[in-house]
């Protein structure tokens, strides 16, 4: 009997120091897991939540997930905390009135007297150990410390280096007196619409597109062009292969080539530069074996033309003062009748680049601001299909490219840091940055008070020093998500994730 009493006395003190150890060692990988996760944080990956509208449409803050009442075309539209009082980053739970938006496709201007829910800024992760191992590249979207309240995180785009002189021009920037061409991905990133002819209006007679009526912004006057009301997404030409036909984008019924974000104040839109770097795309099919089709440009005074011929010669001309020269051409496998081809024509940082199918043909214009001819602010870019022979052409989209304003919110006031004619030179581990929404975004250009370092260090105006450069932003893991609604029951939070737009997020190169 005493030895059973004894044998349960031992096993229960067993059992009590076993639970011991394992409440320790769960303790200790917590302890563990807290210290990793800390480490983790603190010196290789971080969370943040993007709370303005500076880098839309690239990155968004608070704000409207858009959908056009009239075409469909779905865009977002920035909360504007400035405007409606709210703290920083702080955004209401229920729905709230709805600023004035302007559909960037269709141009239908949407009144404000509708409510909607306000949707969350992108949340991203940041990789933060790399520029310790790594120079910073051009274009790379940098977080960094703002060197006037270095307790607040800021989000750029990285443009000028160390030892480097940046200067805009007409929306491009310049590092020492070239162009600095995007990388391809960046590029991509960063057009932005001006006509998807995919998005056509509901109610066209409505008077609220650009404050007239919509009518179709591709005039086909003077040509066999034809665009069937019963396919309005499609265009027809049936005309001999020799004979020329040409129809043009007309910004008097369409959008302009301003450089408008939907994501902004739609009131300053006529005070905004226009924007010459542009893009066309669309499908094209022959019908017939022979026939061309092409694509034109317009740019200050010169005229860029890219022709596919449908025996498989393609070719990019420039035409000034009314004598055209080929720039280059080659050829390619012939067109196939009754098989669509995609076909892209663009000009962007003085560069041509014709796409049809998967041949690709190029021509440099040269990296010096004058190699695109004279800046002529008053001349609005332009844009012509032309083709000859029996062809449909559709899914037709114009975009244009970013454009760096040199003036305060772009509306003609006083130039900022870099702007044309105010060169601005980098020391050594300086840096400066713009922001994506360029008419919408406080940065370099316009920080007017020295940044704040330790023991007193004053830093230089409009630079990012080093040391402030927190890290590279890499991928949008959590972009605004939706709310579940059941019945009339919404939820409050947006717990959803919108799987959709979860995306890295190019950076740069030095090219």
């Amino acid at each position: 009997m005493m030895k059973s009493e004894t044998d349960k006395g031992g096993l229960a003190k067993h059992n009590r120091a076993a639970r011991v150890e394992e409440i320790t060692n769960v303790l200790e990988g917590l302890i563990t897991a807290f210290i990793l996760a800390f480490v983790f944080r603190s010196f290789i990956m971080e969370a943040f939540r993007i709370p303005t509208g500076s880098m839309a449409d690239t990155l968004m803050g608070a704000h409207f997930r858009m959908c056009c009442s009239q075409c469909g075309y779905k865009y977002d539209r920035g909360y504007m905390l400035d405007r409606r009082g709210s703290e920083t980053d702080t955004i209401p739970s229920g729905n709230v009135r709805l600023l004035q938006s302007r559909c960037p496709s269709c141009g239908y201007e949407s009144p404000d007297n509708r409510t909607a829910a306000v949707s969350n800024g992108d949340r991203i992760l940041v990789l933060k150990c790399i520029y310790q191992f790594f120079e910073p590249k051009r274009w790379d979207v940098v977080v960094f410390k703002n060197p006037m309240k270095p307790r607040i995180n800021y989000i750029k785009r990285l443009i000028g280096k160390p030892g480097e002189t940046v200067e805009i021009v007409d929306g491009d920037v310049y590092i020492d007196g070239e162009i600095a061409r995007k990388p391809a991905r960046v590029q991509e990133e960063l057009w932005m619409p001006v006509y998807e002819n995919d998005y056509q209006p509901a109610r066209p007679i409505e008077r609220s597109f650009n404050n007239h009526r919509w009518e179709q912004p591709f005039n086909t006057t003077g040509s066999a062009w034809i665009n069937d009301k019963t396919e309005p997404a499609l265009f027809n030409l049936d005309s001999s292969p020799e004979q020329i036909n040409t129809m043009f984008y007309d910004t008097s019924a369409g959008n302009g080539f301003r450089t408008m974000y939907a994501y902004n104040d739609t009131r300053r839109y006529g005070d905004l530069p226009l924007c010459s770097d542009l893009m066309v795309r669309f499908y094209a099919e022959a019908e017939s074996a022979g026939g061309s089709v092409g694509i034109s440009l317009g740019k200050y005074e010169t005229t860029y033309k890219a022709c596919v011929e449908f025996d498989g010669r393609v070719s990019i001309s420039r035409v000034f003062g009314g004598e055209e020269e080929e720039l280059t051409s080659r050829t390619i496998e012939p067109l196939s009748v009754g098989e669509p081809t995609f076909v892209r024509f663009e000009n962007v940082d003085h560069k041509l680049v014709l796409r049809a199918g998967s041949e690709e043909l190029s021509y440099d214009l040269g990296r010096l601001a004058g190699d695109a001819g004279e800046r002529r602010t008053d001349i609005e870019p332009r844009v012509e299909i032309f083709g000859s022979g029996k062809l449909s052409v559709w899914h037709v989209s114009i975009f244009r490219d970013i454009h760096y304003t040199e003036a305060r919110y772009a509306n003609g006031g006083r130039g900022g840091r870099a702007a044309e004619g105010n060169p601005f030179s980098l020391e050594e581990d300086q840096f400066f940055v713009l922001g994506d929404n360029s008419p919408n975004s406080e940065d370099g250009r316009w920080w007017d008070d020295e940044g704040i370092g330790n023991n007193g260090i004053r830093y230089r105006k409009g630079i990012v020093p080093r040391d402030y450069l927190i890290g590279k932003a890499v991928f949008v893991y959590w972009p605004s998500g939706f709310r579940f609604n059941f019945g009339k029951v919404t939820s409050r939070f947006a717990f959803i994730p919108n799987v959709g737009r979860m995306r890295f997020i190019c950076g740069g190169s030095d090219d």
